[in-house]
């Protein structure tokens, strides 16, 4: 029987290693605590990653039906931990990156440690869009019965559906002159930004909670010179695939209409939408287990935001998410996580695994 005194020790463990998105040091230190509380509980762990990248771990028997996601990276920056120390306070364990989602990792290792027929793959970028742990996680998932994400809950509520993701930049190529002499002979790349972000925000459709939001923009060089290039980046969000594909084809052949400007858009940080489909029977199931792992009041909600969890949803494999922790203001300076939530999420999962487990037999 694990102890709150030692949930709490791993968990303090995990906030003090600070482990930001950009630090590569700090994420191979993340890594190192991983790897040594791992071995401390007899679980056996596989480094991943591949050569130069990020490092990845992959804990318990490869072989497992049933895959849990967990992830190093958090979005605090290094320092962090001097403004926001780690702090106890009654139930309530704050921190830098406690609840999103050094949580779920302690929730993940006790769950190995206790059951069988699982294994955990802990990427190290998940927070900035997985650009090398998206191939780790649908190489390693394919296959699997069920994955189980580790992202924190969403007011204890379980993650059913997430948006899809796809983050854009639009490049405008114009040709500069001198604003004052001739400015003619230009040809305005900011103003054909300009006209993109209109266009952008028009795509917007709140019925469908579909948003399309310009983020960030670039122009010009001096002041007197008519801006050859400009650059934006568009964040775009959906519920399903289809619609997201679709916001990304009307940006690729939309035309500025200024003469002499050119258009080009790249993708980058792209999450296909994890529907509601992808999670029905296991949230079933999850609703019915909780109240035997002290959870009385368990529900299920959609969010906005996406996690590995979308990749593994649009694959065709059985996923649930917000299984972590149970707190608030995740990446924020207040972000907190109750400490009695763990061991509950944690018998919550492995008794997922037991069904899944009976249910193929």
């Amino acid at each position: 029987m694990v102890t709150d005194d030692e949930y709490e020790r791993m968990l303090r463990d995990f906030v003090c290693c600070e482990s930001p998105s950009s630090d590569r040091h700090g994420l191979e230190a993340m890594a190192a605590v991983i790897e040594a509380e791992a071995a401390s509980l007899g679980i056996a762990v596989t480094r991943c990653s591949e050569e130069g990248a990020p490092p990845e771990l992959l804990l318990g028997p490869p072989e497992a039906s049933v895959l849990l996601l967990g992830h190093l990276d958090t979005v605090h920056p290094l320092g962090s931990l001097e403004r926001q120390p780690w702090r106890r306070d009654g139930d309530r364990c704050s921190g830098p990156g406690v609840l999103d989602m050094k949580a779920g990792l302690v929730i993940g290792l006790q769950v190995l440690a206790a059951t069988a027929g699982v294994a955990m793959l802990i990427t190290a970028d998940e927070e900035v869009g997985s650009p090398t742990g998206r191939h780790s996680v649908e190489r390693l998932a394919r296959g699997r019965t069920a994955v189980l994400v580790l992202e924190p809950a969403a007011g204890g509520d379980l993650k059913v559906a997430r948006k899809g993701v796809a983050r854009l930049q639009v490049s405008c190529a114009g040709r500069a002159a001198h604003a004052g002499l001739e400015p003619e002979r230009g040809a305005n790349a900011l103003v054909a930004l300009a006209r993109v972000i209109a266009f952008v925000e028009g795509l917007a459709d709140q019925e469908r909670s579909t948003t399309a939001t310009p983020t960030l923009a670039r122009a010009g060089t001096t002041s007197n010179t008519v801006p050859d290039t400009a650059t934006l980046t568009v964040d775009l969000r959906a519920w399903t695939t289809a619609e997201i594909e679709r916001l990304v084809s009307a940006v690729a052949s939309f035309d500025p209409g200024v003469d002499g400007v050119t258009l080009s858009v790249s993708t980058s940080g792209t999450r296909p939408a994890f529907e509601a489909s992808a999670s029905a029977s296991l949230a079933a199931l999850a609703l019915e287990l909780a109240p035997s792992c002290g959870i009385e009041q368990l529900s299920t909600r959609a969010v906005g935001g996406g996690s590995d969890g979308n990749f593994t949803a649009a694959m065709g494999i059985a996923t649930l998410d917000g299984l972590g922790g149970v707190g608030a203001n995740p990446h924020g300076a207040e972000e907190w996580v109750s400490l009695s939530s763990l061991p509950r999420r944690a018998a919550l999962i492995s008794q997922l695994i037991a069904a899944l487990d009976q249910a193929v037999r």
